[in-house]
């Protein structure tokens, strides 16, 4: 079966218990065809139940703990996110945990730290003396008490602070006045991103994720990881964790790591920095669908698959349309326009290339407020009416040979002619950004003398393929076909 992951959540989500919904909809996800769902990061946000758990508190605690206002975190209890997976797994659908290794927020106590301030635009030059400031860097995590780990995370254990909006590198025996070896060259080294950065040179600090890692897989026994901001990670940190975990637990984990970068360059020699352990989400292809989305009729389609990830390195490309970072009223806002949608989710659904990841509120919609640039927005999210038929036809036809017809600016196509394994299955997509129009498009000569229809099309209008297997295939303007077998 075709491989197609799901992000179930998105920025916003509004659940009163998301573990519980997630766990009603396990039935629903297997029927689409769903491998893997990619759940939210399940451990205390230092906002408790105000934040999507991207402000990290403590990884050890699930929501079990009475910490920074609650038990229970956003999302539900320690026992709720665990009966969820369970429900996952009964319909053998694997998790993708949300791994948030770079920072914490909001430690427990004030200390002393030895720190010089760096340039905000070039974080390589420092521009005062060495000075002490007081700041929140020592985590104790009380409500716990030592349960699972008794490791202090203390100003040794961090590499940057912000405090009173000035960046500082700590001096600490680490450290040595500069930043960890990152990738992302931006500001001159973008090792910090925000509240304490975590440093990975410190040997205690790897000892303590690498128990964590092992700690949390034996309580969730998840399938991969979706590793969040690897661009401001030391590079060679998750191969390490991750050559840990597997030989520990004498398996393989799935691994997709963020890198949020528009350009290909970078992910491809992130790719080759870590050894082709991590898959990475194919941004520079959202942004393709993006532009695509806006620019309308005078975006040339032939070049969809430009500088992307799943051009040039396919077996390791994630691709995806929208997710939590991108909706409307996020710092990276890049939502795509609904009248494309369903033009991008068949381009990663129903082709042979890269491994597909549905956004939630593509799904399910959304609502919710929130205030940006100084105004309020209520904002409603849509579901895609196609996405669910082109889900299924993933799951049920989306198979064989495929032969693409991606030569015309406005135009374009291609078909997969199905294989013996899956019975009934073969389809031809046709999507077009202007005029309606036809194109001739082959299935193959083993496919001759069937009929065709399709799914958003008018029911009674069939075609029949000729003795070679071809038919001219249609579109109406603006919108999608996917042509599947008569059964």
């Amino acid at each position: 079966m075709n491989r197609t992951f799901f992000q179930f959540f998105h920025w916003y989500a509004a659940e009163e218990n998301l573990w519980h919904f997630a766990k009603d909809q396990s039935q629903r996800m297997a029927d689409l065809g769903i491998s893997n769902v990619w759940l939210p990061p399940a451990y205390k946000s230092a906002k408790g139940t105000h934040e999507p758990g991207y402000a990290v508190y403590d990884l050890f605690d699930l929501g079990e703990f009475d910490q920074r206002g609650s038990v229970r975190t956003k999302y539900g209890t320690k026992e709720d996110y665990l009966a969820c997976i369970g429900a996952f797994h009964d319909k053998s659908i694997g998790i993708l945990a949300d791994i948030v290794l770079n920072h914490k927020v909001f430690a427990d106590e004030e200390e002393d730290v030895p720190v010089k301030e760096v340039n905000e635009d070039n974080r390589n030059e420092i521009i005062s003396e060495e000075q002490t400031v007081k700041a929140y860097t020592r985590f104790t995590f009380p409500g716990r008490q030592g349960k699972y780990s008794g490791y202090i995370w203390d100003w040794h254990s961090f590499t940057g602070i912000k405090v009173d909006d000035k960046i500082y590198i700590i001096m600490n025996e680490y450290t040595n006045g500069t930043w960890d070896d990152v990738m992302e060259k931006k500001f001159g080294n973008y090792d910090f991103l925000l509240g304490c950065d975590i440093e990975f040179r410190n040997p205690a600090v790897i000892e303590e994720l690498k128990h964590w890692g092992k700690w949390y897989v034996e309580t969730t026994n998840v399938s991969g990881f979706r590793l969040d901001a690897v661009k401001h990670i030391n590079t060679g940190f998750f191969p390490q964790w991750l050559t840990y975990l597997k030989e520990t637990f004498q398996r393989d984990f799935l691994c997709v790591g963020e890198y949020w970068k528009a350009d290909l360059e970078p992910l491809l020699q992130y790719i080759d920095a870590t050894q082709g352990m991590i898959q990475l989400f194919d941004v520079p292809l959202h942004f393709n669908f993006y532009n695509a989305s806006r620019e309308g009729d005078a975006y040339d389609l032939r070049q969809i698959f430009d500088h992307t990830l799943i051009q040039h390195k396919p077996e390791l490309a994630i691709t995806f349309v929208d997710n939590h970072d991108t909706q409307p009223l996020q710092a990276l806002e890049s939502w795509v326009d609904n009248w494309f949608k369903p033009h991008a989710y068949a381009l990663i659904l129903l082709r042979e290339q890269g491994i597909p990841c549905v956004f939630f509120t593509d799904l399910y919609g959304a609502h919710y407020e929130d205030d940006k640039d100084g105004q309020h927005f209520g904002i409603d999210l849509a579901i895609v009416g196609e996405l669910e038929p082109m889900m299924y036809t993933r799951k049920t036809a989306a198979y064989g040979f495929q032969q693409d017809y991606i030569d015309d600016a406005h135009l374009i196509g291609w078909t997969r002619a199905g294989n013996q394994d899956q019975p009934g299955s073969g389809c031809a997509v046709l999507l077009t950004n202007k005029d309606g129009g036809e194109k001739r498009m082959s299935m193959g000569e083993e496919n001759a003398g069937k009929t065709m229809y399709d799914l958003f099309g008018d029911p009674a209008h069939e075609i029949t393929l000729n003795e070679a297997g071809e038919a001219g295939f249609t579109v109406a303007p603006g919108k999608v076909a996917v042509w599947v077998f008569k059964q």
